[in-house]
C-alpha cells in the first residue's frame, strides 16, 4: 500500500506540470495567441469526429521541423470555419512510469466543437469525405478560400467551399487556430496506451 501511494506521488509530480502546460495551450489557441509556425513536438497526436464539416477548405504539401532540425513531409489542411461532433484526441508520452495517454473529448453534447480559420499539419487523414465546388491541381499559392492558407508557389493545391467528412480520423503533428471552443472539455491523464481510434 505504501509503495502504492509513493507510484501515484511521483505520477502526480511528473503529470500536474504536464496538465498545466495542455491548460496554457489550449487557452492560447483559443485567444488567437499561437502562431502558424513552431518547432513541433518528438510525438504525433491522433483526433477523430464524428463528422468534420468546414466552410472554406485549401489543402497542399509542406513540412514541419522538429527541435533536431529534422523536416517531416506533411499535408496541410485549412479550414476557414470548423465544427466537430463528438471530438477525442490523444498523445501518447513516455514517462518515468511508462507509458502514459493524455485525451480530450468535447463536443459530447448538443454543443459542437467549433473553429476558425485552423491549419493542420498532418499525416493521415481518413474518412468519408464530400467537397463542394472542388478545385483540384490549383497553384498553392493562389489558394484563397482560408485567410492565410496558401502554400509555396509552385506546389500542388486544391480547395473547396465546403467539406464533410464523417467518421473522421486524423494523425497530426501540430493545429493552429486562430479560435477553438471546446465545449464539454474533459482532459485525463491515463496510464497506458489509450486512443480513439
Amino acid at each position: 500500500m505504501i509503495q502504492g501511494r509513493v507510484r501515484w506521488k511521483r505520477f502526480a509530480l511528473v503529470f500536474v506540470p504536464a496538465l498545466a502546460v495542455a491548460s496554457v495551450l489550449v487557452g492560447a489557441t483559443a485567444e488567437g495567441a499561437i502562431g502558424a509556425s513552431f518547432v513541433v513536438s518528438g510525438d504525433t497526436f491522433k483526433v477523430s469526429a464524428d463528422t468534420l464539416q468546414g466552410q472554406g477548405f485549401v489543402q497542399y504539401g509542406s513540412t514541419v521541423e522538429n527541435k533536431k532540425g529534422q523536416k517531416i513531409p506533411v499535408a496541410v489542411s485549412g479550414i476557414r470555419k470548423a465544427t466537430l461532433t463528438n471530438m477525442c484526441q490523444t498523445v501518447l508520452v513516455k514517462s518515468p512510469v511508462g507509458a502514459v495517454t493524455i485525451r480530450i473529448t468535447a463536443g459530447t453534447g448538443k454543443e459542437p466543437v467549433t473553429a476558425e480559420n485552423m491549419i493542420v499539419d498532418a499525416t493521415q487523414i481518413e474518412g468519408n469525405a464530400v467537397f463542394t465546388k472542388l478545385e483540384a491541381g490549383r497553384d498553392a499559392s493562389s489558394l484563397d478560400q482560408v485567410p492565410d492558407g496558401q502554400g509555396a508557389a509552385g506546389m500542388f493545391g486544391q480547395q473547396a467551399a465546403a467539406v464533410t467528412i464523417k467518421d473522421f480520423r486524423q494523425v497530426s503533428w501540430a493545429v493552429n487556430a486562430a479560435t477553438f471552443k471546446l465545449p464539454g472539455l474533459k482532459l485525463a491523464v491515463e496510464p497506458g496506451e489509450h486512443e480513439c481510434f
